[in-house]
């Protein structure tokens, strides 16, 4: 009898151990410089990016490119450096793919304010060569905050950059004072070598330091951000592109969070086809949650949003479609003494999946927002660490048929 029950606890044991490590993501080593942080993951059929910005100096910042090529990101590729950069914890740089032609985006400071910055761009052509940098993406010369862009490919031969624009703001700060005007969301086509073809305002108030997210449908482009009422509501809103105009924002969900300051925790959206998964944090009644919502028309509507983790949710969402009813969702949330990159599946029917523990992450605003994007047959992590003062990004993934 003894023997038969060890032997059970052997054969448990084993199973518990198999799940374990079924679950433990699979760390992949970052190519890049020791002091490293703001990494973005960007995805298309045949290509993984990896871009991050590393300080060379107090003043002094690069930022770089790595390709995930034969099982390993590749030694990163300079963009661009220069001085006076906008280097902040949620308003960071990103890379985007169109047919092997390639788009990113820093931050320059325009004077010594603190919220004063432009929006400039690099482009490289597929056939390679080297990076055209310092284009101009607004037209304004305010010296005022210009930031939180998204950026995905739209034609064969164009980009749609999205971004908060503040030009009818001081540039004082978020102090939502009487004498201020408000933040706006603007879009710009932008061809294969920078040039801005049209930009046009969508919202003429939103929330001033929330991301924004776009993603293509099969009835053309979506953009999602966070709305600003006048009451002070601040939820997240969608403007579609139909027919060559750009639908009134609506409401996805009426979570009903009244704030009187801006959250600094944007939604983000993915899509395939007519099928699109959308994510947020919200505060509602101050009660924190992770919500997500379906769409199976282009986001024309969606259905009633579901909530993912609540209480102790800290919300640096990130979304991609697994299939036409199937998602992956990342967050951060705080358990006990710790704070953790979530991952959990979701569909549409509502259906409750298991929510896994990627890895354990500094809560403080330094270490920014985690990605997530899938390629392959694998999804991908990056965050940045914390080591005392300094800061280093680490990388992992997860096999799809995992969920």
């Amino acid at each position: 009898m003894k023997n038969y029950a060890y032997l059970l606890l052997l054969l448990f044991g084993s199973c518990q151990l198999g799940e374990e490590k079924l679950w433990q993501p699979e760390k992949i080593e970052f190519p890049g410089p020791a002091m490293a942080s703001l990494p973005f993951l960007s995805a298309s059929e045949d290509r993984l990016l990896l871009s991050f910005v590393s300080p060379d100096s107090d003043s002094t910042h690069a930022l770089y490119v790595s390709e995930f090529k034969d099982e390993a990101f590749s030694s990163p590729e300079l963009i661009t450096r220069g001085e006076d950069w906008f280097v902040n914890w949620a308003d960071y740089p990103a890379i985007v793919e169109n047919q092997g032609n390639l788009l990113a985006h820093i931050l320059k400071k325009s004077s010594p304010a603190t919220f004063s910055y432009d929006i400039q761009m690099q482009v490289r052509p597929k056939s390679g060569g080297t990076w055209k940098n310092n284009l101009a993406l607004h037209k304004d010369s305010t010296l005022t905050e210009h930031g939180f862009v998204s950026s995905i490919a739209y034609s064969d031969s164009s980009y749609l950059v999205t971004w908060l624009d503040g030009r009818q703001t001081s540039a004082g700060g978020h102090d939502h004072s009487a004498h201020s005007g408000a933040m706006s969301l603007r879009v710009a086509e932008v061809n294969l070598e920078g040039k801005v073809i049209w930009d046009e305002l969508l919202d003429a108030r939103t929330c001033d330091c929330c991301q924004t997210t776009a993603t293509m449908t099969a009835q053309g482009p979506i953009i999602l951000y966070r709305n600003r009422s006048d009451r002070e509501i601040r939820d997240i809103a969608i403007t579609r592109l139909v027919h060559g105009k750009w639908t009134e924002p609506s409401i996805i969900h009426p979570d009903g969070w009244t704030i009187t300051g801006c959250p600094v925790n944007g939604p983000r959206v993915d899509a395939e086809g007519e099928n699109v998964l959308a994510a947020w944090f919200t505060d509602a009644d101050q009660s924190s949650a992770v919500k997500v919502a379906f769409s199976s028309n282009s986001g024309a509507d969606f259905s009633q949003a579901q909530s993912i983790s609540t209480d102790d949710a800290l919300g640096r969402v990130d979304v991609t479609l697994l299939n036409e009813e199937e998602g992956l969702i990342s967050w951060m949330e705080m358990k006990e003494d710790a704070t953790y990159l979530m991952v959990q599946k979701v569909n549409q029917s509502g259906n409750l999946f298991p929510a896994y523990e990627i890895a354990v992450m500094d809560p403080s605003r330094r270490s920014g927002f985690p990605q997530m994007e899938r390629f392959g047959d694998w999804i991908y992590f990056a965050w940045t660490e914390m080591e005392g003062p300094e800061m280093k990004i680490a990388l992992a993934r997860v096999g799809v048929d995992t969920f």
